[in-house]
């Protein structure tokens, strides 16, 4: 492997829009951690992305299982782009039709524990499952940074909901110095 740092610039965010994170733009080039980013092969980029999100543990990084996560990426990318589109959101149930929640009673009490049709799916299906309970969050609180440069997703958790950038230190920093130079270029 080529490396095995993640080399994404966003990282950290819920695990649904960590997925659509694997896509991002530098030097006005869109980069891809599951199409060659970074000098990775696909599943090595896969590999990276389920490490980078705790499940490299419970899921292989292969060939059916970075399928499945593409076709979950599109799904989420559509309901993210519109929650109230009927078909995006029916794409998003169509990846959740292959697991389910499992409730366990133990001696700690109830648990729910993931249960997939398919273990290939497991990555998919959590991701999608995520992006269910974001929704139910504030479907509002889902952005996308800005920056016109930027295709970085985040859940905005301030306060008032005002957040606009993927990151202060990059695209925000960016924007405040072209106002900068806009103002003092004006003047």
């Amino acid at each position: 492997m080529a490396t095995t740092t993640d080399p994404r610039p966003l990282t950290g965010e819920p695990v649904a829009l960590d997925l659509l994170n694997t896509r991002w733009m530098k030097e006005g080039e869109l980069q891809d951690l599951f199409a060659g980013a970074a000098g990775l092969t696909r599943t090595e980029g896969l590999a990276v992305w389920l490490a980078s999100n705790g499940l490299d543990r419970r899921f292989r990084a292969d060939a059916p299982t970075l399928v499945h996560l593409l076709t979950a990426r599109e799904a989420l990318a559509r309901a993210v782009a519109d929650p109230a589109d009927p078909a995006a959101l029916t794409l998003v149930d169509a990846v959740l039709d292959h697991g389910r929640i499992r409730l366990r009673v133990g001696p700690g009490g109830t648990t729910e524990e993931p249960d997939f049709t398919d273990r290939t799916w497991g990555p998919a299906w959590t991701t999608a499952r995520n992006l269910v309970d974001l929704l139910d969050k504030g479907a509002d609180r889902i952005h996308k940074c800005a920056s016109d440069t930027c295709v970085l997703h985040f859940f905005d958790t301030s306060r008032n909901g005002t957040r606009r950038w993927c990151s202060m230190a990059a695209c925000g920093n960016r924007a405040k110095a072209a106002r900068h130079y806009a103002r003092s270029r004006d003047h």
